[in-house]
């Protein structure tokens, strides 16, 4: 490849007319070399005048991009070349005279290296007689590298480009709509420049500027709710959300046990009954549409209704417990069953009980009582008893039997504490008490009979378009008119429908409601709590249901979606006679609703201190003993905007059995599940392994309940069947020896209390605890010394027995691991009347 000089006019006039010496061009001698000679590291420069004397110093070549600066080993003329340069490198040069070979250090890189020829290696001045713009050339040393292109190609000169215009097409506002007009109209009409406010034409250009202002913000509003990620109302993003099967949440109500106090029998509660979060000198009982019950609800009272009916009795204001006798009785963690004084005649199944500490058992000081031992338990059981010993611990007439009433509830409801009932030191003190006369309550005021005024007429009518050879064109089209009326009042309460799951009776029992499970629902199940919403038209009068969407609805059903906007307020959307009924013009409606929604309603306990009611003189008290749950704040746009696109990919649908034991792991009861299909003759079976917290039994309730779990999961063809883990007793025997100060039988009754199946003093679960265990997981005889060894006062453990109680395996104790089977589970409850559950034995030596 051969270099030319960039400047070809200067060139040719300087090698015809001129005296000063130049670069014409400069070759790089690649494939060509002869023999012996580096390739790329010889270089042909081609002067125009001879007789030029030029060394080392005066040749610079700079410019590469990794490798810098390339070195001159030596240069002369073509027709003298040095002794160590090799044979027949200059056969190829046309003119030696005029020819300056150059051999390099090195090839240097792919980049356009410069070559300078200077005065020394200290000027950047070309030598005396040589041009200044022709002493320098820009060439590569890889032209003979393998290329696609046609590395000779000259570049055309590219057009100079001009200025681009500073348009700024974002200014689309009132401002900049004002000011372009007016500058147009400067332009069209000179003599007129008046600016005044109150000018016809001033007027006419601000009110066009506000009008394109208006269609500006629209066209922008519209492309932006056109996708979910650019959305900016909460109603867009809700119906985008949809779109992809997301339901968007708009909160949920909280809701509370509330505790009535009351004087005298059968007292009806009606459903509905308003409660108020305290407020000073207002009293217990207010009257409806009082000034004082105004008066408090300005002043911000929360107000809660009762989700039920309810009947009253004095009887139930304050239960005590029956000990049997017992001066220390407790119930213990997980307790499901309690004993009450008295045949409690107005208890029925499916009533609520708090249980409440009222006495520290400790100083036996009411003020000192822990307000975390309250409790909310739903019965299941109740029935009537008696003590035929009774007069021997109490103090009965003539010694008769005690009469007492024994109490059971829900599993769910289990005890998550110990509650002391009687202490040693004072028999007589009352520690707990159950408390009836417990009604269900939720956060919301009840509006009924709201106007939303008259559905409008049309007013606009579109042209349809006229078939084709037709001579008549078709009458106008009316254009249905948009009616979205919006409540008066927000946030709309969202909640559930309480006394419909309360009606459920024990006997149903996948569908029975413990007291634990009310204060726990999602809020994504929850729906507007809208009383009625009636359309009267002339002398018909309708009712409309709220939905959740119209895309299963008909075009002539008679439902309605309800739309939270981003303020919080709640507009009424209708159907288009396709989805849903469009309502008639002149269409009046009214509405009943409730009021009050999210955070706000988880009031603390002994919170609600007042019910709004027309009886006298019943009620002494109102109090929640627990405090309100439940209550959520609307779901985030953010949020939606994160999670709708992903949650498709959650798996609705049951097809392998992985898929059937994470479906029922969606219960909060189960820890682990495991699957199995199994062919049962005519179709297959999916037998469903359920390992419960706590170990709780697989019965026939838990049973059905997970059935009916897992019913919306299973496919259609397979049966579902719910069966109890195989548990596997261990077998294990340990001895301790113990440090010589401690006493022997102290620490021998530490290391069982540690290694046992219960849950120690600390709440800390011991070793064998069903819940350290699930399917499949293997026992490893290091976890059982390491629980040992930290007990204080062991120095040393020695294992003697590692094994399965049945079918034992010889190498287990020397391998330090019991393997378990897919659908086994560990178990050693060390229980001297189940001995089938396990068996732990320790020996002690040492001590004192």
């Amino acid at each position: 490849m051969t270099f030319h000089c960039c400047d070809q006019r200067r060139l040719e006039v300087i090698k015809l007319h001129g005296s000063d010496n130049g670069i014409e061009f400069l070759e790089v001698l690649d494939k060509a070399a002869p023999p012996g000679a580096p390739r790329q590291q010889t270089l042909f420069v081609r002067l125009l005048r001879s007789g030029f004397t030029l060394t080392p110093d005066n040749l610079r070549i700079t410019g590469g991009e990794r490798i810098a600066t390339v070195g001159v080993v030596w240069c002369a003329s073509a027709d003298a070349l040095p002794p160590q340069a090799e044979p027949h490198l200059a056969d190829t040069v046309d003119d030696p005279s005029h020819t300056l070979v150059i051999r390099t250090d090195s090839s240097g890189d792919r980049s356009t290296y410069t070559l300078a020829i200077v005065a020394n290696s200290g000027s950047d001045d070309p030598p005396a007689g040589f041009d200044p713009k022709l002493s320098s050339i820009g060439f590569s040393f890889k032209v003979e590298c393998a290329s696609d292109y046609d590395c000779g190609a000259t570049p055309a000169c590219p057009p100079a480009s001009g200025g681009t215009p500073d348009i700024d097409y974002l200014a689309r506002d009132y401002p900049g709509f004002r000011r372009l007009m007016l500058d147009r109209l400067s332009l069209l009409a000179p003599g007129w420049a008046e600016r005044s406010a109150a000018d016809v034409g001033v007027t006419l250009v601000e009110l066009l500027a506000y009008a394109a202002d208006n269609l500006s913000y629209r066209q922008d509003a519209i492309a932006n709710e056109a996708y979910l990620a650019t959305a900016r109302r909460r109603v867009s993003v809700r119906r985008h959300a949809r779109l992809v099967d997301y339901r968007m949440h708009e909160g949920c109500n909280a809701r509370v046990f509330v505790h009535f106090q009351v004087t005298g029998k059968n007292i009806a509660l009606a459903q509905g009954t308003a409660l108020l979060t305290q407020m000073p000198k207002l009293d217990t009982a207010v009257k409806p549409a009082s000034p004082a019950l105004r008066d408090a609800i300005a002043a911000g009272a929360l107000v809660f209704e009762t989700a039920h009916d309810a009947t009253l009795d004095e009887a139930l204001n304050e239960l005590p417990f029956y000990t049997w006798g017992d001066l220390g009785c407790c119930l213990p963690r997980g307790s499901t069953r309690a004993t009450l004084r008295k045949h409690v005649s107005p208890l029925a199944t499916g009533d609520i009980l708090v249980f409440e500490e009222i006495t520290s058992p400790t100083t036996l000081v009411d003020a000192d009582a822990d307000r975390a031992h309250r409790w909310a338990v739903r019965l299941t059981s109740v029935t009537f008893a008696s003590d035929p010993s009774g007069g021997l611990f109490d103090e009965v007439p003539d010694n008769a039997p005690r009469d007492v009433t024994e109490i059971a509830w829900d599993a769910a409801d289990a005890l998550p504490f110990a509650l002391c009932v009687s202490v040693a030191a004072d028999p007589g003190v009352k520690i707990s008490v159950a408390r009836g006369n417990i009604v269900l309550a939720d956060h919301g005021m009840s509006i009924a009979n709201e106007p939303l005024g008259d559905v409008p007429t049309s007013t606009l009518t579109i042209a349809p378009a006229t078939p084709a050879g037709a001579c008549i064109k078709p009458d106008p089209a009316p254009v249905p008119p948009r009616y979205r009326p919006a409540l008066a009042n927000a946030p709309l309460t969202h909640g559930f429908d309480l006394a419909g799951l309360l009606a459920v009776p024990v006997a149903q029992d996948e569908a029975w409601w413990p007291a634990s499970s009310l204060l726990a629902i999602a809020a994504r199940d929850a729906t507007p709590r809208i009383a009625s919403l009636t359309a009267t038209l002339g002398a018909v009068t309708e009712p409309w249901t709220p939905r959740r969407d119209l895309l299963e609805s008909g075009g002539d059903a008679s439902d309605f979606v309800v739309e939270i906007e981003d303020d919080g307020t709640a507009r009424l959307r209708f159907g288009d006679d396709v989805n849903g009924k469009r309502p008639d013009a002149g269409t009046r409606f009214t509405i009943g609703y409730r009021a009050g929604n999210g955070v706000a309603g988880n009031v603390g306990a002994d919170a609600v201190t007042h019910v709004v009611t027309t009886i006298s003189g019943a009620f002494d008290a109102v109090r929640n003993p627990l405090p309100a749950a439940g209550g959520v704040d609307p779901e985030d746009i953010e949020a939606v905007r994160r999670d709708a696109p992903q949650a498709f990919r959650t798996q609705e649908r049951a097809v392998t059995p992985a898929d059937y034991a994470a479906a029922a792991e969606r219960r909060a009861d189960v820890q682990r599940a495991a699957a199995t299909f199994r062919w049962t003759g005519s179709w297959y079976t999916v037998f469903v392994t359920a390992d419960r917290f706590g170990g709780g039994a697989v019965d026939a309730l838990f049973a059905s309940r997970l059935r009916r779990h897992l019913e919306r999961f299973r496919m259609a063809g397979y049966d579902i069947e719910v069966n109890g883990p195989r548990n596997i007793a261990l077998d294990v025997a340990l001895h301790v020896c113990v440090k010589p100060d401690y006493f022997r039988a102290d620490v021998l009754a530490a290391v069982q209390t540690a290694l046992s199946s219960g849950v120690l003093s600390d709440g800390t679960p011991g070793v064998f605890h069903p819940d350290n265990f699930t399917f499949g997981q293997p026992v490893y005889l290091s976890r059982v010394v390491a629980a040992a060894q930290r007990i204080e006062g062991v120095d040393a453990v020695r294992p003697e027995v590692f094994q399965r109680l049945v079918n034992p395996s010889p190498t287990s104790l020397a391998d330090g691991v019991i393997a378990i089977g897919d659908l086994e589970i560990a178990q050693l409850a060390n229980n001297p009347n189940f001995p089938e559950r396990g068996r732990l034995t320790v020996h002690a030596g040492g001590g004192k």
